[in-house]
């Protein structure tokens, strides 16, 4: 295992630009093991109803790689430590930089991804090993970047044994509508709710070319192996229904 911190006990500076690097707990679920190979926990957000998700996925030498970091607390971080290392930390975009200083300073030795677009914002919070194009695939786990996107964002993609999961970030949302103020905000009036679908505000600060990004989100659902498709907010799509999302979400493109 790479030297750590105690989970909750993990504060102080991260050495990229002074980034808080506090391990703080938040409200979050238990690692739900989708596969032999493959984990996923919710976690909340700060001010908001919404919830983010974390994937885990287990490389053929061992190695874990962190999407979209959630810090767990003393007995989730102890269960996510016994499955694997965690060696790899793909932070998926610019705004999905929350708990990355904790774990590079929990784990000192991970190293940090980003996509070409996101790199410079995400390295204002944590040292940033490379770009996704740099991530060292494996049979099992690998990185691709998405069309029509502006280097904003990219896929995750696991194989296990009973198929190929998707794991994508904001440029499909598959949640219900929220109805706080700020949930009602971001679900509703900015179209990312209910899902699956592209949301408005996407569109707006992500989609460079609408056409593209339909055809890569196809040809995902195309996939003869496809068994699942997970996304920053909120649901697990599974068998027959990650495909359907999939194509549902393009036609809002």
């Amino acid at each position: 295992m790479a030297s750590r911190n105690g989970s909750n006990g993990a504060n102080g500076m991260n050495g990229t630009n002074g980034a808080k690097a506090e391990w703080i707990v938040r409200s979050h679920g238990r690692l739900e093991k989708l596969a032999e190979n493959l984990w996923w926990a919710w976690g909340s957000i700060p001010g908001m109803s919404l919830k983010r998700s974390m994937v885990v996925a287990k490389r053929r030498d061992g190695d874990l790689v962190i999407h979209n970091a959630i810090a767990l607390d003393q007995a989730g971080m102890r269960e996510l430590e016994a499955i694997g290392e965690p060696r790899y930390l793909i932070v998926p975009n610019a705004a999905h930089r929350l708990d990355a200083p904790a774990f590079k300073k929990r784990y000192p030795e991970i190293q940090v991804f980003a996509p070409r677009g996101g790199r410079d914002a995400v390295a204002k919070m944590v040292s940033v090993d490379g770009i996704y194009e740099d991530f060292p695939a494996d049979e099992d786990v690998r990185l691709e970047m998405l069309d029509g996107i502006g280097d904003a964002e990219g896929a995750m993609i696991v194989r296990s044994t009973d198929g190929i999961t998707i794991v994508l970030n904001d440029a499909v949302f598959n949640m219900d509508k929220k109805r706080d103020p700020l949930g009602f905000l971001f679900t509703t009036l900015l179209g990312s709710a209910p899902g699956p679908r592209v949301s408005r505000l996407v569109k707006l600060l992500f989609v460079k070319d609408k056409r593209a990004l339909r055809e890569h989100l196809e040809r995902f659902a195309e996939h003869p192996d496809l068994v699942r498709l997970v996304v920053a907010h909120e649901k697990v799509a599974k068998g027959a229904d990650a495909a359907s999302a999939l194509r549902k979400a393009a036609t809002y493109l």
